[in-house]
């Protein structure tokens, strides 16, 4: 008889884990307390529009390539759009860039437009280029806390390189040193929202995210990013594996040394391992009462949340692409704001995603589907109504400077996420999106591990462990934690 196996959670990490676990010959269960699987990956119809709900690019499709060819599936049957322009980003003086994947008009961009050294550019993009190439197989793709995942030339040949990754230095210090001017140093700070930290503490190395945008395609899934999600329900159905929606796990049982499976709702579900991809904290708090906590991993700070708006709006602009930045002339007081004095900044940067710039049918003929994202403090009790009339007034009147259009009459459709809801609808402790931030030089080593020390056959993947947040890593973190199970386990 087969083993069986619990993943408690069905984002992406909870379905790719249930996927490989299914394929190694375990008898897969995933228990969802939603009615839709995805976690942030998901969407939403309202009257006409479609909107992605969370994520809004993809990277490294080559994770997704894993999955397709562990279930002996071709992955050219994935179909994705190549987009143009990677972002298009204003600025309130009617200044305007373009980004692409090609690395020598990013530079002509930032020459022409930012008077930039052309050199040091290059530099810098190489430099992004080499780390990543270096720290990916090692910590990314790895389990740090297991020596025989780390033991090996790579591990020797990284830690030779240590004094170029900057672990003294911030992402923003180090910008410092590559660009004069300080929009230049606000269009590679952002990086660090791909994971909510704040670049002037986020470590240097940090900057090698730049690489997955610049350097190489980033790509938008043909039926939008939803397409992921349908695609590993796909693959993890036609493996066996069963999905439990709308069962809310409400603990996961042990017998002080190893767990015995889970209690829902409907009752005792017994199984020889369990997989959580619930937030690690919530894991603890809510589903493991009576677990000795890891106290200092749970109290690292926390990474931003989202005030997210998703707007029909009735007419096209061509101004717009399908990624938008709109930046502020305040950079460090926006992160001071969020992470210090816990508040939204009175003029914050914002990124507009419009899908259907790709998707025609994504919103009504002559319609566009807008998806407006600010960055967010966690939930600590604000007026959280005061910032979201708030916001709305300003993002649509810096849309309308630049565009010359009020865009207020032509809105057909409106819904709103901001942090208490985010926490309500993803688990995401006090609405955070990554779990812990990265906002010191050892944040990567103050992560959860994949495996529990405490309880034998208890696993975790997801955003809020190793190696951390975004899809690739959320994808990877899968990858570990069936690793550990099968290591452990002999299977």
């Amino acid at each position: 008889m087969a083993k069986k196996a619990v993943v408690v959670g069905s984002g992406v990490a909870g379905i790719a884990a249930a996927i490989r676990m299914a394929r190694r010959g375990l008898e897969t269960h995933v228990f969802e307390a939603n009615d839709f699987p995805g976690g942030k990956i998901n969407s939403r119809l309202i009257e006409g529009y479609r909107f992605d709900q969370g994520p809004s690019l993809l990277t490294c499709p080559e994770y997704l390539e894993e999955l397709y060819e562990l279930c002996d599936e071709d992955f050219s049957t994935f179909e994705m759009a190549e987009l143009p322009s990677s972002f298009k980003y204003f600025y309130k003086d009617g200044t305007t860039l373009e980004l692409s994947d090609d690395q020598n008009q990013v530079v002509k961009e930032l020459a022409d437009k930012l008077q930039e050294d052309p050199v040091k550019i290059t530099r810098y993009l190489r430099k992004a280029e080499q780390n990543y190439a270096l720290i990916a197989p090692l910590f990314i793709e790895r389990s740090l806390h297991r020596w025989r995942h780390l033991l090996g030339k790579k591990l020797i040949k990284a830690l030779s390189k240590l004094p170029q990754y900057k672990l003294f230095s911030t992402m923003n210090s180090e910008n410092e040193r590559y660009f004069k001017n300080p929009r230049t140093r606000q269009i590679f700070n952002r990086f660090a929202q791909y994971n909510g930290s704040h670049p002037f503490k986020a470590p240097a190395m940090m900057n090698m995210i730049s690489h997955l945008e610049i350097n190489t395609t980033p790509y938008l899934p043909k039926r939008g990013m939803i397409q992921i999600t349908e695609e590993l329900v796909r693959l993890a159905e036609n493996s066996g594996v069963r999905f439990h929606m709308s069962e809310r796990v409400e603990e996961i049982l042990t017998d002080g040394k190893r767990v015995l499976g889970v209690r829902s709702a409907n009752g005792i579900f017994n199984s020889d391992y369990v997989l959580s991809n619930m937030d690690v904290a919530f894991t603890y708090e809510r589903l493991l009462p009576k677990a000795k906590r890891p106290k200092k991993i749970l109290a690292q700070e926390k990474s931003s949340s989202v005030l997210a708006f998703y707007l029909g709006v009735r007419a096209s602009f061509e101004q717009l692409h399908v990624h938008n930045m709109f930046f502020s002339d305040t950079d460090r007081e926006e992160f001071d704001a969020v992470f210090e004095a816990k508040t939204i900044h009175e003029a914050p940067s914002f990124y507009l995603y419009i899908s259907s710039k790709a998707i025609p049918e994504d919103a009504p003929p002559g319609c566009e589907n807008w998806f407006v994202l600010i960055n967010a403090p966690t939930n600590n009790g604000q007026d959280w109504n005061a910032y979201i009339d708030r916001m709305r007034t300003f993002v649509l009147e810096q849309i309308q400077n630049i565009l010359g259009v009020d865009i207020a009459p032509l809105i057909e459709v409106e819904e709103v996420l901001e942090p208490r809801s985010v926490e309500q609808r993803y688990s995401g402790k006090d609405g955070s999106i990554y779990g812990n931030s990265s906002n010191n030089r050892f944040a990567a080593f103050y992560r959860h591990p994949n495996y529990s020390k405490q309880y034998k056959g208890l696993y975790f993947a997801g955003v809020s462990v190793h190696p951390g947040g975004g899809i690739p890593l959320a994808l990877s973190s899968a990858a570990i934690a069936c690793q550990c199970l099968f290591e452990d386990e002999g299977l």
